[in-house]
């Protein structure tokens, strides 16, 4: 296994292109001119700050997130060399978060330190949309100086990156691909990706789905690249975000599918429990002992290259640095979850409910819709010994004695975003989670006729990964349906057996009725199933020639999707998608042709399975 390295250097560089230079450039040099960009996610020290990468397709860029529940967190601090001494104009780029009343209660606060001096501005307290915000003039003096991002609220404060220039006319570019091009130049970036290597498969997500993809085909000679954009492997079941697998494994008609999520399973049972209960590095040393496995973590695929309906290649940009790395292979798998390689092929994809007219489901709508299942935040508080306060949050949801959630910690159905985009709102959706877990600490804390009984609990984790269940669905040349499970139609390719019942969020009514469209909770409807061979043209896509899909983004309705988005079911499909590639590879055919052509030899590999003992016989 060839890990991907992630760099610690900080990328700072001055571009020596002509960019909105002033009218004395020329005297003055154009070096010395051009603008300094910091990216926040590259500081040398993060401190107490995350990196949070979720929404860089919206926003652009991966970026620093002060995450203390309402205690400051840490400074992040680095070293900057700069072109030369003098006055420089300075901005960061972040936001206002949680539509505050005023900058002065606003809960993203946070100062620029350069030297160990504050700055007088105070960032991240005005604006709703990401933005540039000015920090006035700084006398530099001596070119290395050293910055710090100090925290003033413990809640979530978040700077994207900052910007030094000499040229007192010069505004940066807000958004867009004037932004995106600005990055580039300024820090240098090549103009074209480097090449991180052809492989014979490329696995784009790091979940149960995509870890079991990898493993499989590589354990039959493939060599993989798996592309993950966080520092973990195992999304949902990650100490980010902490739900346990559920649905059965190793049952008929291929007993042996199942092998290898038993091998990536901890064991730990129970959502929003203590981070070793996930047991990260079980996942990790897993993938990292499959030596024809080429991990990528830390790296956001975001742009395909295609010839015709064929994908040729994934770029992905360094989270950390923010490199390009093109990634090749005759082979592709999108276990994204949000279905992002499909759509960005042009793979036909639905989001949203199905009308019971075109599925003729009894638990699908009347009419079509955007609705999908939302994104979890969950949290927990733990005992301590003396009483432990808790800021009030004038900015987060506003809670009474009627509406107050009296409880210690917040499973799955602390969940949000059900009537919205869960992917271009995705950033709206988990902080909408995050102001309902404050506001109803908050208030059971300071306010609430129990007050006392909360006195000795403080808040120990809330997820800032918030837990997707849907978005995308690629479509494959079969859209499995209710009817499909219920009545259990028979496929001939049936292969990973999903056990969970169809279960379908809504949001619940006993929160809208005080929260109406604002709900931060749901409840399910659960009918229960028989076991149900899903069949394998669910998981390839009908019109891109080389791409599977494996996990919640496969080939299924709104509702049939409420069965097979369990995660042991997921790892399940990518045994069977790393299998399927290995015959793609073998008879030099593409995963349609795996049905049309050499579905007998597909089922010999899922009689005997890949797991450990059996690739060993």
């Amino acid at each position: 296994m060839k890990p991907h390295p992630l760099s610690s250097t900080l990328i700072v560089a001055c571009s020596v292109a002509s960019l909105c230079q002033a009218g004395s450039a020329a005297k003055a040099g154009a070096k010395d001119l051009s603008p300094v960009l910091i990216e926040a996610e590259s500081f040398e020290n993060p401190g107490g700050w995350v990196v949070d990468q979720q929404f860089m397709d919206q926003m652009g860029s991966p970026f620093l997130l002060a995450h203390g529940l309402g205690v400051p967190v840490a400074d992040a601090v680095t070293t900057v060399t700069l072109p030369a001494e003098g006055k420089y104009r300075l901005w960061v780029r972040t936001r206002e978060w949680a539509g505050a009343r005023d900058a002065q209660t606003a809960p993203g606060r946070f100062q620029l330190l350069v030297d160990g001096q504050p700055l007088p501005t105070v960032f991240g307290a005005q604006g709703a949309q990401w933005h540039w915000q000015e920090g006035g003039v700084v006398e530099i003096r001596g070119r290395q100086i050293k910055l710090a991002l100090h925290d003033l609220t413990g809640f979530e404060g978040r700077c994207d990156a900052i910007l030094f220039s000499r040229q007192p006319d010069f505004v940066p570019p807000e958004r867009g691909e004037a932004l995106a091009s600005f990055r580039r130049e300024v820090l240098g970036l090549p103009p074209t990706p480097e090449n991180a290597g052809r492989f014979d498969l490329v696995v784009v997500g790091g979940g149960m789905a995509g870890t079991c993809t990898a493993v499989s085909a590589a354990r039959l000679g493939l060599q993989v690249a798996l592309v993950q954009d966080r520092p973990v492997l195992g999304g949902n079941n990650s100490s980010e975000v902490r739900v346990h697998l559920n649905g059965r494994i190793n049952l008929p008609p291929y007993p042996r599918i199942g092998d290898v999520v038993a091998e990536l399973d901890s064991g730990g049972r129970g959502n929003a429990q203590a981070a070793a209960l996930y047991d990260d590095q079980k996942k990790l040393d897993l993938v990292r002992a499959e030596s024809n496995i080429h991990l990528f973590l830390g790296v956001h695929a975001y742009k395909v290259e295609k010839e015709g309906r064929r994908i040729v290649a994934v770029v992905g940009k360094d989270t950390r640095t923010s490199k390009d790395l093109r990634l090749s292979a005759p082979l592709f798998a999108d276990c994204t979850g949000d279905g992002t390689i499909g759509f960005l092929a042009g793979a036909e994809y639905r989001m949203g409910r199905e009308s019971w007219q075109e599925t003729g489901e009894t638990m699908a709508p009347q009419e079509p819709d955007k609705m999908t299942m939302g994104a979890s935040v969950q949290w927990y508080s733990v005992e301590t010994p003396e009483p432990s306060p808790f800021p009030e949050c004038p900015w987060a949801l506003a809670f009474t004695q009627a509406s107050c959630e009296r409880m210690t910690r917040g499973d799955w159905n602390w969940e949000t975003g059900l009537n919205k985009d869960q992917i271009t709102d995705f950033e709206a959706i988990r902080d909408h989670g995050l102001r309902a877990v404050y506001g109803n600490w908050a208030f059971l804390k300071n306010h609430s006729k129990g007050k006392a009984s909360f006195a000795q609990r403080k808040l120990s984790w809330v997820a800032y990964i918030a837990g997707k269940r849907e978005s995308r669905r690629l479509l494959g040349d079969v859209i499995l349906t209710q009817q499909d499970v219920q009545e259990q139609r028979p496929y001939p390719d049936g292969f990973v057996t999903t056990t969970w019942s169809l279960d379908l969020h809504y949001p619940d009514p006993a929160n809208t009725k005080f929260f109406p469209g604002e709900e931060f909770k749901t409840i399910c409807k659960t009918p229960a199933i028989k076991p149900y061979a899903v069949p394998y043209r669910c998981f390839y896509s009908r019109n891109m020639e080389n791409l599977f899909m494996a996990g919640r983004d496969i080939s299924v309705t709104h509702v049939a999707l409420g069965t097979v988005r369990v995660m042991r079911t997921c790892g399940m499909m990518g045994e069977v998608v790393g299998m399927a590639a290995s015959i793609c590879k073998s008879r030099n055919t593409t995963p349609r042709g795996v049905y049309i052509e050499h579905l007998p030899a597909l089922k010999e590999l899922a009689t005997r399975g890949v797991g450990k003992q059996s690739v060993r016989r």
